[in-house]
């Protein structure tokens, strides 16, 4: 047996070793679903069953691309296409267009709320720009579900003050507006590929030559456009490896559909289905929180510890604060014990359903001089800050100097502002301080040699695959920023009706895509696990959670009361 499979337990293993054909793995939360995928590649390189450029790996962010390939890179593969389905469709769109239709490709429209805005102006709206982006993520709706105009007016739908057929005549204004300029959008991109594949037998053949071999990463997330655009890729093969856990469907609002993994068996009769149920990320009692909740769930997955799952730092707690301000006041008091008994900041989350709740919590922890950032703002290579960093580091590589490699950097960053002391939790100085801080830290861990342009041509190539480095702050994020990451101590305030489930999720569909959000931000917790939740809002009194009653008391156990009475003391 290959080496390369020797790191994976078993269930892991039978899922890496099936090459050919059709394969999906159900993999639940913290089962090493990305440790499957790579291995599962390696191995039919090693094999020879895989030629590394004709295997395409397909997932939904770039950063979970250039995890994927820094994995692959590490175990010695090199040339497997990692990309976004987005990515994967503008390198074939912009290869063919020019055969095809004898012109360039169409731009990629840069600002859809701008280009709506002007649509407007057409048709003598003046909406705001709140409901701009609201009609945009209808249009992005409407061509992800592969809907015509027509076909989504008989909805009925409108957003604000625009009626149905205001926006459907708004959306046909924004596509005349487009084609007028030559331009595509995100969602084009797909469809254009698509149409081209289907109506061009040569770019069809020239497309399932190039990729032989697919994996798709997230499958519970895919809509049915990126579906259609698939089958299109595979053509009448079926060589194809979906990997996915049901149970984490939260995207359903940007059309995913959850249908295509737990029906493709259906599709596929002959399909090898493997579920990956060791979860190697959260202790036995976080388990038992986030099976309660999905008891009985369709497409659930039972999840079991594994021998090496850490030990619980705690038991799960639940506890009710007054108001949220004392919610907020607690939470960061108990961060603060935390941080003072010796965990590090970059170890704690504080998850939430919306941004909206974030701003007490970014109160109190600044009170209590914690660093905090928020998740889901500028990507780390985005920042001014870095950026001037990084240019700063450039332009100090072709200098001559005797000092040391990491002396050249602290001068570097110093001549930027950078101090030795960090200044007050809280605001954009500690903000700035800290990124600048990160890059220090990646400084001092490079090998021994090391040169400031090889340091600046690495830190480029993390901005290209996203590899951004560890910020020593607790993580605030939202339950969709949160997928995919994981922390030692989750704090997911918020357990109330109306904040989760939030309160416009009406129906069974609705209330059970809250679920399953509640579900992702339970398993993002390794070692310790606290839920909470006010009963006012100082105007409005709230109520518990029904996911709360749903986990029962087995598995929870309240918070401490004391805490709840520091915390209304202030």
């Amino acid at each position: 047996m290959s080496s390369v499979l020797d790191a994976l337990d078993e269930s892991q293993r039978t899922a890496a070793e099936i090459l050919r054909g059709p394969v999906a793995v159900l993999a639940g939360a913290g089962a090493g679903k990305t440790r499957v995928i790579t291995h599962r590649i390696a191995h039919g390189v090693d094999e020879g069953a895989y030629t590394p450029n004709r295997v395409l790996a397909l997932t939904f962010t770039t950063k979970a691309a250039g995890e994927l390939r820094g994995r692959l890179r590490a175990m010695g593969v090199v040339g497997v296409q990692a990309r976004t389905f987005h990515a994967a469709a503008l390198s074939q769109l912009n290869y063919f267009w020019p055969t095809v239709a004898g012109d360039t490709a169409p731009s990629i429209i840069d600002n859809k709320v701008r280009a709506l805005a002007h649509a407007a102006d057409s048709l003598r709206l003046r909406p705001d720009t709140n409901t701009l982006r609201d009609v945009a993520a209808q249009i992005e709706w409407r061509k992800v579900t592969m809907r015509s105009i027509e076909e989504y007016a008989t909805l009925g739908r409108s957003v604000g003050q625009i009626s149905a057929a205001a926006l459907a005549d708004l959306m046909a204004a924004y596509e005349k507006l487009k084609d007028e300029r030559r331009q595509l959008d995100f969602e084009d991109v797909l469809l254009a590929c698509a149409g081209m594949i289907e109506s061009e037998p040569r770019v069809a053949v020239a497309v399932r030559e190039q990729y032989r071999h697919f994996t798709v990463d997230e499958y519970q997330d895919v809509s049915a456009l990126q579906n259609r655009l698939l089958e299109l890729w595979l053509g009448e093969r079926r060589d194809i490896c979906v990997v996915g856990d049901p149970s984490q469907t939260i995207y359903s609002f940007a059309g995913a559909e959850a249908r295509h993994l737990l029906d493709f068996g259906r599709r596929y009769p002959d399909a090898r289905i493997v579920r990956l149920e060791r979860n190697y990320r959260s202790a036995p009692e976080v388990l038992g929180v986030a099976n309660a909740l999905m008891r009985d769930r369709p497409g659930a997955l039972t999840l079991a510890p594994s021998p090496t799952a850490p030990a619980a730092a705690a038991p799960p707690t639940v506890t009710a604060f007054p108001d949220d301000e004392a919610e907020a006041r607690a939470v960061a008091s108990r961060i603060r014990e935390l941080l003072d008994g010796g965990a590090a900041a970059s170890e704690i989350a504080v998850l939430y359903r919306s941004h909206a709740q974030s701003a007490a919590l970014q109160q109190a922890l600044a009170a209590s001089g914690v660093p905090a950032q928020v998740l889901g703002g500028r990507r780390f290579f985005d920042l001014p800050e870095v950026r001037q960093a990084v240019m700063a580091i450039r332009a100090a590589a072709v200098a001559p100097t005797d000092e040391s490699f990491a002396d050249q950097v602290r001068d570097v960053l110093r001549g930027l502002g950078h101090t030795d002391d960090a200044p007050e939790a809280g605001g954009a100085l500690r903000d700035a301080w800290e990124a600048r801080q990160a890059i220090l830290r990646l400084a001092g861990e490079q090998t021994e040699g090391a040169t400031m342009r090889g340091f600046a041509d690495a830190l480029l190539a993390r901005a290209q695959d996203q590899h951004e480095p560890e910020m020593r702050t607790v993580t605030l994020a939202t339950l969709h920023a949160a997928k995919g990451l994981e922390w030692p101590h989750v704090f997911l305030i918020g357990m109330s009706e109306g904040f989760l489930p939030i309160s416009y999720a009406q129906g069974l569909e609705a209330i059970d895509e809250e679920r399953r959000l509640a579900y992702v931000g339970i398993t993002r917790a390794e070692r310790s696990l606290s839920l909470s939740w006010a009963r006012s809002s100082g105007r409005y009194e709230r109520s518990a959670s029904r996911f709360l009653a749903e986990i029962g008391t087995g598995t929870l156990r309240s918070g401490d009361a004391s805490a709840s009475a520091a915390a209304r003391r202030g």
